[in-house]
């Protein structure tokens, strides 16, 4: 071979192992362009959470949610899930009157409207459990209560929950198509004030929902009435437009609408939505 041809093969040799190293330079970068680009995806999919998540709900979600609550607090650490129990007209009225929430859960599209009316909710409120209507009486019904008509004798003492609110409006509505007047000693300003009044024996019945009476163990005792299933409550749940937390508010909603979210809602013996 010509000193000149040896000087061309090593030239293209040198060239070739040039080339070769271009190669893996770039098919190392396109890596890590394509592993950034998806670790920057996953981050931005499932940002990180922390700081407190204020959840305006309908007294009949207590146990519930606060089950609810602390199973999120776990698995998101540096999160705290605080919760305003309270009738839902009045938690309706606290939000459009500017009080700080990120999530309201209301026991009736009627009071979830007093939010969305005034563009406070954020998209369309979702429908995620139902309540049925139920009759607590004293342990042992020693009134031998076993009708909605049996309320409506004099010598009980009855307590309904206000009109305003779900459980009270409900249960209008079931009196109203059995064609029953009841007359009750007093209207609670939510669920759980007219369950206590039989709790602390200071009623001897009150028309409240099945989760109260199941979450309220051997203090009562239940009775089903058939004109319950007439009057049965959708209970929507919707993030909030001034939401100060709106990241962590969603991952809440996801949870409670979640299987797991609906065991616990189940077990607390609420209806599939």
């Amino acid at each position: 071979m010509t000193r000149s041809a040896r000087r061309t093969r090593r030239t293209l040799q040198v060239a070739g192992a040039g080339a070769a190293a271009l190669l893996a330079l770039s098919a190392c970068s396109s890596s890590d362009d394509s592993s950034s680009s998806k670790s920057g995806s996953s981050a931005s999919a499932s940002p990180k959470m922390s700081g407190t998540v204020t959840v305006f709900a309908a007294a009949s979600l207590k146990e519930s949610f606060t089950t609810l609550g602390k199973e999120f607090e776990t698995a998101h650490p540096g999160t705290k899930v605080t919760f305003n129990f309270a009738g839902s007209d009045t938690l309706a009225a606290s939000i459009t009157s500017g009080a700080p929430a990120d999530v309201f859960a209301a026991a009736s599209p009627k009071t979830m409207a007093i939010v969305t009316d005034k563009s406070d909710g954020v998209g369309t409120p979702a429908t995620f459990v139902r309540n049925q209507l139920e009759i607590a009486t004293l342990p042992g019904n020693p009134d031998k209560v076993t009708s909605l008509k049996d309320l409506t004798k004099s010598s009980l003492k009855v307590v309904l929950c206000d009109k305003t609110v779900p459980c009270g409006a409900a249960a209008q509505k079931a009196l109203t198509a059995s064609k029953l007047k009841l007359t009750p000693v007093s209207y609670e300003e939510d669920v759980k004030s007219a369950l206590n009044k039989v709790v602390l024996k200071e009623a001897d019945a009150a028309v409240v929902y099945k989760t109260d009476v199941h979450a309220a163990g051997s203090k009562v005792e239940g009775v089903e009435f058939p004109e319950s299933a007439d009057a049965i409550n959708d209970y929507p749940i919707v993030l909030l437009k001034n939401a100060p937390n709106a990241v962590a508010a969603k991952a809440f909603i996801a949870l409670v609408q979640s299987a797991e979210g609906q065991k616990v809602l189940s077990a607390a013996g609420f209806l599939k939505p």
